[in-house]
């Protein structure tokens, strides 16, 4: 059996940035901070950090008055950055640049008098973090028969976002319906899926035909680690997600000769080799390296934890 470990995979730039954040405020100002929701969506990285002294949070009250407090990489409502400072919290914004991006997007349209269209899952927390900046006139339309069915005040005036972890795929064809229906349709300068995400997916898609069973590497919480086993699964073949290597079947690797393996955007190096590890065991005799878009971004740090 072969393997082929796809590349670009895990750890994009925003989720290095923010793991960083939280590493840097225990270090320069001591445990616990605290940090609201998790910081990405992992719990291999939540662990590593609960044990070095990152208390997670959902409600802004369970900080003590004066702790520091982190917003995750998936930002924030406005509505919560007003409460932390109501209750005299000292906040660290950790949010990846990528959404901060789509949350001025979201004022700009807002300011301008448009419906904005969001594109994404509406249980997201990115998402609400989106919708928090103008949900008066915010619509989440999460899938090609929404887009349909959407009806807006002023069809001359809509604006559209899109959540950064969507399926490549699947946002454009949403995006198509909204177009067409839509011809004045506004659209931000640069694309809102991350190129982190659709790097990965393109990664998986230029696999097609080549491997017999996707194993994708990610917390099921996390949107880009379903998406990239939907796409794996897309292509004909069994796709697999799961945390590390505990959650393999045997079973599954009966006849298989190669299996692709990815992982999402929030998932640490030391679970694939784990996976790879385990696969060895279960008769895996090589180990092939799949590049195709090589990342060199890197987001700079915010001021309080230089």
């Amino acid at each position: 059996m072969k393997i082929i470990l796809c590349s670009p995979r895990g750890f994009c730039a925003g989720v290095e940035r923010a793991i960083e954040v939280v590493e840097r405020a225990l270090e320069k100002f001591g445990a616990p901070v605290y940090v609201r929701h998790e910081i990405v969506h992992n719990r291999v990285v939540v662990d590593d950090l609960t044990a070095k002294g990152a208390v997670f949070v959902d409600e802004l009250s369970d900080a003590p008055s004066g702790s520091h407090l982190i917003f995750s990489a998936h930002g924030v409502a406005p509505q919560v950055v007003a409460e932390a400072q109501d209750l005299n919290l000292i906040s660290i914004d950790a949010t990846c640049p990528l959404v901060t991006k789509v949350h001025a997007e979201a004022r700009r349209f807002a300011r301008d008098d448009y419906t904005i269209l969001l594109i994404g899952h509406r249980e997201h927390v990115e998402v609400e973090g989106v919708v928090g900046e103008a949900p008066d006139r915010t619509i989440v339309v999460a899938n090609v028969e929404e887009a349909r069915s959407v009806e807006v005040p002023n069809e001359d005036r809509i604006g559209v976002l899109t959540q950064t972890t969507l399926s490549v795929d699947e946002a454009h064809e949403v995006m198509g319906v909204l177009r067409e229906r839509f011809p004045n349709l506004t659209t931000p300068r640069k694309e809102d899926i991350c190129y982190a995400t659709t790097n990965r997916q393109g990664a998986v898609k230029a696999l097609h035909g080549k491997v017999d069973l996707w194993v994708v590497i990610g917390d099921p919480t996390s949107s880009n680690s379903n998406r990239l086993r939907e796409i794996g699964a897309a292509s004909g073949v069994p796709a697999h997600l799961v945390l590390g290597p505990d959650e393999l079947d045997e079973s599954w690797f009966e006849g298989v000769e190669t299996v692709g393996i990815t992982s999402g955007a929030s998932t640490p190096e030391i679970s694939v080799q784990a996976v790879v590890d385990r696969l060895r065991q279960l008769g895996a005799d090589s180990v092939e390296e799949y590049s195709d878009a090589p990342e060199t971004i890197e987001f700079t740090l915010p001021l309080e934890v230089r």
